[in-house]
């Protein structure tokens, strides 16, 4: 088993993950850049030093999880799968190709076995809403989404988080902080998040959306295979560390009431429903942290159409979003028999 991008936050998830659900881990191969060889990760395995990823890291690799951006992706994970390795990659840098499955494991998971090496893992943000909006399209069907999400700086990286801490630090000891991170970092001008919202997440794209944005839409009509499904997304960036929530409003294709919603949701894999506004009980980014589940709650008809209803939705970006969704996959391929 290889991690490419093994020393950032993703990778380090993906280790834990790993010796918390059993999966056998045999060999391991922890990869990264050249600026992080040979440093010495612990494990329950015990300590594995960290490799220099190159194309020649892949010999008898079983699976390799890559997270350690779209162009280390695009350079190597061709050269992983050519070497016989089954590569889940959780970068955008296949998501959108005709011939790459894209998975979210609770969705649609058979579609892994078609794989030719390469399996995607969705950007986060649309593993959170298809794990909580999929019961109820195959219950009733969904004409349309308006989405708005409060994203964690985990989305943004190690360096997006350490900032938000950095600027709390300033804040209590009377400093001025400086922002280098978000909302992009590669561009010039950036914004503090603390006591902030940032409405940016990613680089702009067409028609005035975020390339955030438009992965929400076009991978929802790839995941789920419905072109005519309509989606409009508005992503900001909040001061919250590892947890992404969404509000959501659906129009469904018949009438499902918020007892009916609430029901389909409670027997749904991967979905907790918290949702109790006498006892002011519904998800929230800091008790979702390091749990697995999506949680959903404020569940309630939209009383402005026919068939509409509304939802909120909470999970861990960092685990769910991208290291758990990841391990899921490889674990549905162990059990058919497509690893080793």
């Amino acid at each position: 088993m290889a991690i490419v991008g093994a020393t950032g936050a993703v990778g380090e998830e993906l280790l834990q993950i790993l010796y918390q659900r059993r999966f056998p881990v045999g060999e391991l191969r922890l990869l990264a850049s050249s600026g992080s060889a040979g440093r010495m990760i612990s494990t329950p395995g015990g300590e594995v030093r960290v490799e220099a990823a190159s194309t020649e890291s892949f010999r008898g690799v079983d699976v390799a999880f890559f997270s350690a951006g779209g162009a280390v992706s695009r350079e190597l994970a061709p050269a992983a799968a050519a070497a016989g390795a089954v590569v889940i990659d959780n970068t955008s840098a296949f998501r959108l190709e005709p011939d790459v499955p894209l998975v979210v494991p609770e969705v649609n998971g058979k579609a892994a076995l078609s794989h030719q090496g390469i399996i995607a893992n969705p950007n986060c943000s649309t593993i959170i809403m298809l794990v909580a909006l999929n019961p109820l399209y195959r219950h009733g069907g969904i004409r349309r989404i308006v989405v708005s999400t409060y994203q964690a700086v985990s989305g943004a990286g190690r360096r997006a988080m350490e900032e938000l801490l950095g600027q709390v630090k300033d804040f209590a000891a009377g400093r001025e902080s400086e922002a280098r991170v978000l909302p992009v970092a590669s561009h010039p001008r950036h914004y503090p998040i603390l006591f902030n919202l940032i409405p940016q997440v990613d680089v702009f794209a067409e028609a005035g959306y975020t390339r955030e944005e438009w992965k929400m839409v076009k991978e929802t009509q790839k995941i789920w295979n419905d072109p005519g499904v309509r989606i409009t997304a508005t992503t900001v960036r909040v001061p919250v560390l590892r947890c992404h929530a969404e509000s959501i409003n659906i129009e469904t294709e018949r009438k499902v009431t918020a007892e009916e919603a609430r029901q389909i949701l409670a027997e749904a894999p991967g979905v907790s429903v918290v949702d109790d506004p006498a006892g002011m009980e519904y998800p929230m980014p800091l008790y979702a942290a390091g749990k697995d589940d999506v949680f959903v709650g404020r569940i309630r008809e939209d009383l402005s159409i026919e068939r509409g209803l509304n939802l909120w939705a909470v999970g861990d970006q960092i685990r769910k979003g991208a290291a758990l969704n990841a391990v899921q996959i490889a674990e549905l391929l162990l059990a058919e028999g497509r690893l080793g």
